[in-house]
């Protein structure tokens, strides 16, 4: 079984291109759910959390994602030791998801598939695009954050420039229609490569 990994920077419209996928009956696992599920339900990762970030990280047994996100934001360190806390759980939860699956090929989904590295445990990787003016409506409208608090987020991905080195194929995501067009087309183009 193949894994296609899906990627984009926030804003591009990655979800909405999986969902298309989805439709195809492909199974998607999405790294960044998977992610903060973990984070909310093994005990495991949360006192390696608390130990990195301190007791604020948690109210009981949830999460202040709030928190996290204003101390990782700022510390850069802090973020890398945060994620290497979870994606090797992700990594984990993906292999058992995986070996459930039953079809040609399964999509992986990740913010950062080409910072962290993901990309290389995937057969072929897809990148989404969109324009900076197109993200920064999307994730206006989506979000509710300001101008800055957006632009800083985009700031701590890679530029689309340097993720289409690593893509296989991109899908720029600007229009539905063209976007689900080109969605069938790497469908039929995937199931081919998975054949020989």
């Amino acid at each position: 079984m193949m894994v296609v990994g899906l990627t984009g920077g926030i804003g591009s419209g990655k979800t909405t291109v999986a969902g298309f996928f989805k439709e195809k009956g492909v199974p998607v696992y999405i790294a960044d759910d998977a992610g903060k599920r973990l984070l909310e339900t093994s005990a495991e990762i949360r006192e390696k959390v608390i130990a990195l970030i301190g007791e604020k990280a948690y109210t009981g047994k949830s999460p202040n994602r709030k928190h996290i996100a204003s101390v990782v934001f700022k510390e850069s360190d802090k973020l890398d030791a945060l994620n290497k806390i979870i994606h090797p759980a992700v990594a984990k939860d993906f292999e058992n998801w995986q070996s459930k699956q039953n079809s040609a090929y399964v999509l992986y989904e990740a913010a950062i598939l080409f910072e962290a590295g993901g990309y290389k445990k995937c057969d072929l990787n897809i990148l989404v695009t969109a324009s900076k003016e197109e993200k920064l409506k999307r994730l206006q409208k989506r979000d509710q954050s300001t101008l800055e608090e957006i632009e800083a987020r985009m700031a701590k991905q890679w530029s689309d420039e340097r993720k289409k080195k690593l893509a296989d194929f991109e899908i720029e995501n600007h229009d539905l229609a063209l976007t689900r067009t080109r969605v069938d087309e790497l469908h039929e183009i995937i199931l081919k490569r998975g054949k020989n």
